[in-house]
């Protein structure tokens, strides 16, 4: 067998040659190597199958008849082992039939002894071009996953999802049996997030857990990890149930801050992730980076969100001592009533901070909210303000937007006799509707400077005694029916429930 000529790249085709007739071996050997192909020989199925686990080979060419394992034997563990590997039998005239079966049983193509040099260059040329077009297919098929997938990435700012995605890609696009994301706890110490296993392993397995100050310090010194075998056990610091095969992982950074890793993991013998897997999970990362920094700096943002929508909740109780802790309290029954109601979590939401600044306008109303008695004409023109001035408090706040229905128009009534634009039935928004009962309840069971609180009984049987006029009644028959469990599920937590 020729010696290998250093003028063609190292990624030469590689052609294993199977043939228990040491001549044809070298023949073939000899086209094949003047063509700059890299060449290797085997002198039967046995011996091919070895070779096989210990390089990787583009095609093989095998004799059909061989000692030991012939070629129909040799082309079925090469299809369930290596099923990028073209196979190409070679037969006498009289098997031809046999070499036919062969191919229906997933050879590429067959040789006719005896040959031609030319011929078997020929075919190996074709086979080639036919594995160089597949690959080609295989990476457009996987940049337009990668592409779907940086998209599902990028366009999330919910950590949870951006996780499910990124574990999602591992196990359909890289094809891992295992995903393993840590992330960063902001104090310099690191914890697992998420660990994704394929379908072909149970959820009971031991999945193993990753040892965190080994894989600091390996990125320290190193980009990225790729490991097999022994040495990818090496980074566990608990074993999965089966034997790690091969580990890729690549740190998630932003501005050489690490916010974390994406780890895949072979659990199969002999399977390998390899450079192609490496580079996509690279890039997976990369974007997965960006949008973790992204999640956690909405998070933050709607952590400040809800500390400023709760602090002026309390400035608006501040102002009136009889109604203090009331924007907290319509807030928590017009959450319950719109989960009742079957809204989203995201109009839930909406429903909690519109409930919490549903007076805010009280601030516009220069007045004394604490005296004694009723309010007098004037005085109850002033206050029927409130929810006008709420709305033009709020409206150049461009992210309170959706709130601002249910503080403008949670006087409304059902019968369109309410303020301030005097709208009614489904006109109403319905987060005004929830709102309009939610504060209903509450004012009637606290003590306000002109009256003692309302029995609870008292105050439902007025609700639905307003159904269909001030209330709508879908929105009140639901308040109604489920109140009562709710005050008991207040009382088993402790919660302070209105007599």
């Amino acid at each position: 067998m020729p010696a290998p000529d250093s003028s063609y790249p190292e990624e030469r085709p590689r052609v294993l040659v199977v043939d228990d007739e040491k001549f044809i071996r070298d023949v073939i050997a000899d086209f094949l190597g003047m063509e700059g192909y890299i060449v290797q020989t085997a002198e039967d199925g046995v011996s091919a199958t070895n070779e096989l686990e210990r390089a990787r080979y583009d095609i093989v060419i095998s004799d059909l008849k061989m000692p030991k394992m012939g070629g129909l034997d040799l082309l079925r563990e090469v299809a369930r082992t290596h099923p990028d590997t073209l196979t190409v039998i070679m037969t006498g005239f009289g098997t031809v039939e046999t070499a036919i079966d062969a191919m229906k049983r997933g050879a590429y193509d067959y040789i006719l002894k005896p040959f031609k040099g030319d011929e078997i260059v020929h075919i190996v040329q074709r086979g080639l071009e036919k594995r160089r077009l597949s690959a080609e297919n295989i990476r457009l098929r996987e940049a337009l996953s990668l592409y779907k997938v940086s998209e599902a990435i990028t366009a999330s700012l919910s950590l949870e999802e951006v996780i499910a995605t990124v574990a999602d890609s591992g196990l359909f696009e890289i094809r891992a049996d295992m995903v393993m994301t840590w992330l960063a706890d902001g104090e310099g110490a690191f914890f697992s997030r998420n660990v994704s296993l394929a379908n072909a392993f149970p959820e009971a397995e031991a999945v193993g857990e990753l040892n965190p100050a080994t894989v600091v310090q390996r990125l320290k010194q190193e980009s990225f990890l790729v490991e097999h075998g022994a040495r990818a056990q090496e980074l566990f610091a608990t074993q999965p149930s089966r034997q790690v095969q091969s580990i890729t992982l690549i740190p998630m950074k932003m501005r050489d801050r690490l916010l974390g890793w994406i780890a895949v993991v072979s659990l199969t013998p002999n399977k390998r992730f390899d450079e192609g897997q490496r580079k996509l999970l690279s890039i997976i990362a990369s974007r997965a980076a960006a949008a973790i920094e992204n999640a956690r700096l909405y998070e933050d943002l709607q952590a400040t969100f809800q500390q400023t929508i709760t602090s002026l909740a309390r400035t608006i109780d501040k102002m009136d001592r009889y109604t203090s802790g009331h924007s907290e309290r319509v807030a928590r029954y017009a959450v319950n009533l719109a989960r009742w109601m079957g809204l989203d979590e995201e109009q839930i939401g909406h429903v909690r901070h519109s409930a919490l600044m549903h007076d805010i306008g009280k601030i516009g109303c220069v007045m004394n909210l604490n005296k004694t008695g009723k309010l007098t004409a004037p005085e109850y023109e002033v206050f029927k303000r409130h929810p006008t001035y709420g709305r033009e408090i709020l409206d150049p706040i461009k992210f309170l937007q959706p709130v601002i229905p249910g503080v403008h128009l949670h006087h409304e009534r059902w019968d369109g006799r309410g303020y301030p634009l005097g709208l009614a039935g489904n006109d109403i928004p319905l987060i005004a509707r929830i709102i309009a009962v939610a504060d209903t309840y509450d004012a009637m069971t606290s003590d306000r400077a002109y009256r003692r609180a309302l029995p609870h009984e008292v105050t439902v049987n007025e609700i639905l005694r307003c159904s269909g006029s001030q209330f709508d009644p879908d929105v009140a028959n639901i308040f109604t029916e489920r109140i009562d469990n709710f005050r008991s599920e207040l009382t088993d937590s402790g919660a302070p429930v209105p007599e």
